[in-house]
């Protein structure tokens, strides 16, 4: 073996003269010059200070495909070898930003204004009228203390996988056909559960599961009529759905462990339920945390079930954010106002995203 070692993933620097340099830095500056100048103008026109028959912002993404690709050939005039492996990365990194960046950018300025489909003025900015609005406004806030609640939900959920998953991991008869069996619901999508039990089951009138509350006594079985009863009830629909995606990602945890841990821990005189404590929810924790992140990414956009069986009510009972923004947008065409609350809705999941897995950090990493 060569003393030198292994110069064939070994990148030297570039012999690059001041003038190729200069000419990079020019494709850079230049490109983006001319990218900021369309812009400003396209938001003139759109703001009508100018009048250049701008129909649709198509100019600044010309503009901006034009600087991306100066930007890219720049890296390599100005690094070399090094700049080619740039490009590996800033292309895929300057189409996160087109299509995250720059729609947030444009939905912050929709929700700065007045437009609602139905008034022939168009659109007009508003500044903080949809911010008052939204802080004035009952059932927005009803929405989110739902959401709440249905976060809550979780973890029982999240307990219900873990059994679940533990009985699968098991040696028990018909096990392989229990774990298809269970992963049904996970089949189905969110639409066709609220027709199928939502719609058909808990119909009061003729659904058998109503003909059965009738048959044990309960004079009106209004699964929907009663907002404690009707909450319930889509929280029960929607764990029906996901709680096999979670004891599936579980069940694979579980399998992961090896046998051996757990005979050791039975050597040493360890209880089952001992053992489960010390040895197998321990080790658990990283899929835990995943399934219950995963999971919670899936309830914060929980929407399908609340359309189409309950429609929010009663009185806003059952609603969430999602579902609350889809009326406002469909039933009142409030583009302005509906998208306020979308993006006043994303701060909070950030937050609560961001606060989630540093808990979970300090969890499964305890500093001492």
């Amino acid at each position: 073996m060569s003393s030198e070692g292994d110069l064939l993933h070994v990148v030297t620097a570039d012999d690059i003269s001041d003038r190729r340099r200069a000419f990079g830095k020019v494709l850079i500056w230049g490109s983006f010059g001319f990218l900021a100048l369309v812009a400003l103008a396209q938001s003139a026109d759109r703001i009508g200070w100018l009048s250049l028959g701008f129909a649709t912002w198509r100019p600044v993404l010309f503009a901006y495909v034009l600087w991306a690709v100066c930007l890219c050939w720049a890296q390599v005039v100005i690094r070399g070898e090094q700049g080619k492996r740039v490009l590996f990365v800033l292309p895929a990194a300057l189409f996160v930003i087109s299509m995250v960046v720059f729609p947030l950018i444009f939905g912050l300025g929709i929700a700065f204004s007045d437009w609602n489909l139905s008034s022939p003025t168009g659109r007009q900015f508003n500044g903080l009228d949809n911010v008052r609005q939204m802080w004035r406004d009952p059932f927005y806030w009803n929405a989110l203390t739902n959401m709440v609640w249905y976060t809550a939900a979780i973890l029982v959920e999240y307990a219900i996988a873990f059994g679940l998953a533990l009985l699968l991991n098991a040696e028990i008869r018909a096990r392989k056909f229990f774990r298809v069996a269970f992963l049904l619901p996970l089949m189905l999508s969110p639409v066709a559960v609220s027709w199928m039990i939502g719609k058909s089951m808990l119909e009061v009138r003729f659904g058998p599961l109503a003909r059965l509350a009738r048959w044990l006594g309960w004079d009106n079985p209004s699964f929907f009529g009663s907002p404690e009863i009707a909450r319930f009830m889509v929280m029960a629909m929607d764990a029906w759905t996901f709680i096999p995606f979670m004891m599936i990602m579980i069940l694979a945890g579980l399998q992961a462990i090896p046998k051996e841990l757990h005979e050791a821990s039975r050597v040493d005189g360890a209880s089952s339920w001992r053992g489960f404590w010390e040895v197998t929810f321990p080790l658990m924790l990283p899929a835990s945390i995943t399934a219950i992140l995963i999971r919670i990414i899936f309830k914060l956009k929980i929407a399908d079930i609340i359309i189409n069986v309950t429609s929010g009510g009663p009185g806003g009972a059952t609603d969430s954010v999602t579902s609350f923004i889809f009326r406002e947008y469909r039933d009142r065409s409030n583009v302005g106002y509906g998208t306020l609350l979308a993006m006043v809705y994303l701060v909070f999941i950030v937050i609560a995203i961001t606060i989630f897995m540093k808990l979970a950090d300090r969890w499964m990493n305890p500093r001492y």
